[in-house]
């Protein structure tokens, strides 16, 4: 006679996802690219700033960085294929760090945004490829955890780096901002211990030789976490280029930083573990609506002066949304995809990421040259409301391939 089945856990898993085979390499690999990410993401658009770049121009730097991500993530899946993980792997390191340090060069606009173009195109390999991996190294039932340490590997060295890379600019000077900003090399050995096992797994032939006349129907359910993704990294592309110009208190500006990049941390972590157990629908409307509050605080802090805490609370607000949406919608993409799209998932959210995050600084950037900055994150306030619908769809499940 049949049994019920069992819909307890298995040992695989509740095994940790910290020691699973891989994942230490990637989670270094990882920490080493972000760290030179984050340090630049507010001081190249200072360093464009001091060479006399307007709102505009400052919005730039961070939409050219984003812009050549996104258009090097289209050809990750392909990179992959043709060359291996290992050598792609390495190097994407190697273009987001080295062109650190030429910044000492010119403060010109042209030139910073010919680095954040070569810089963007190794942060694709980077994101496109560390995602992927998870989906690689990791089977499902553990995999929300397991998007919570890269996470947290990714938020570790923002939350240390990125609030004091305005302060180290201005106190220490630019050279060694830019020295520390080519910390991503120091990943190149997990990058390829890391590639070599994934080059060792078995190959599975639709991987190799996707189906391109299936048509697109097969992604349709990437839509709602790519658009909610938009929403929230359209807010947090403009706020982590823009806080040093809204404020002239550089402690203020670093607590500011600091509370969205460390409530990320937190809330990326923690809803991978709320996702494993309840699924990702309860958290998503609530994480739209704390995007448009934060940011609608921070357009009233601009406002005028004396709003410190407004600014702070706004930004604590969009960092809870900022990291909770992070981790929901990764899995939600994994999740509706069968298993041969998982890479193009990858690439597809990290598209929303990056878009977002490049459309969110242009954005605002261009609106607040000929507005202020009120209005312009007013603005972003209004996109992040439509992604409301985003938040009240179900997912529904992909089909078999």
């Amino acid at each position: 006679m049949p049994t019920a089945p069992d819909d307890r856990p298995t040992p695989a898993a509740e095994a940790s996802v910290w020691r699973a085979p891989g994942i230490p390499a990637l989670l270094v690999m990882v920490a080493a690219g972000f760290a030179g990410y984050a340090l630049l993401m507010p001081v190249a658009p200072m360093w464009a700033a001091q060479g006399g770049a307007d709102a505009t121009g400052v919005g730039l730097v961070t939409g050219v960085f984003m812009f050549a991500t996104v258009a090097v993530q289209l050809s990750v899946p392909s990179l992959l294929r043709r060359l291996g993980w290992a050598f792609v792997l390495s190097a994407g390191l190697v273009l987001l760090g080295a062109p650190a340090l030429l910044h000492l060069l010119s403060d010109a606009l042209w030139f910073v945004l010919a680095l954040a173009a070569v810089r963007g195109a190794g942060f694709a390999i980077l994101t496109v490829a560390g995602s992927s991996a998870i989906a690689e190294l990791i089977e499902p039932p553990r995999r929300g955890r397991a998007i919570g340490a890269f996470g947290l590997a990714i938020a570790a060295p923002q939350v240390l780096l990125l609030p004091l890379a305005p302060w180290a600019a201005e106190h220490l000077g630019y050279p060694v901002v830019f020295l520390a900003a080519t910390a991503p090399v120091l990943g190149l050995v997990a990058a390829y211990r890391l590639g070599r096992r994934l080059d060792a797994l078995p190959q599975h032939p639709e991987l190799q030789h996707p189906d391109l006349h299936r048509g697109l129907r097969r992604f349709a359910g990437l839509a709602p976490p790519v658009v909610l993704l938009l929403g929230v990294t359209l807010a947090g592309g403009a706020m982590l280029t823009f806080v040093p110009q809204l404020t002239t208190d550089a402690v203020l500006a670093m607590a500011a930083l600091l509370l969205l990049t460390g409530l990320a941390a937190l809330t990326r972590w923690g809803a991978g573990h709320f996702a494993d157990r309840y699924g990702p629908s309860g958290l998503l409307l609530p994480s739209v609506l704390s995007t448009v509050a934060g940011l609608s605080l921070c357009a009233w802090s601009a406002a005028g002066p004396g709003r410190a805490a407004a600014l702070l609370i706004g930004m604590a607000l969009i960092g809870l949304s900022y990291g909770a949406l992070q981790n929901l919608t990764l899995g939600m993409a994994f999740a509706a995809v069968p298993r041969r799209d998982q890479v193009t998932a990858s690439a597809a959210w990290n598209i929303g990421f990056d878009l977002g995050t490049g459309v969110g600084a242009v954005i605002v950037g261009a609106i607040a040259t000929g507005t202020g900055f009120p209005i312009a994150l007013l603005a972003a306030a209004t996109i992040s409301v439509l992604t409301v619908p985003m938040a009240l769809l179900r997912p529904r499940s992909p089909a078999a391939s």
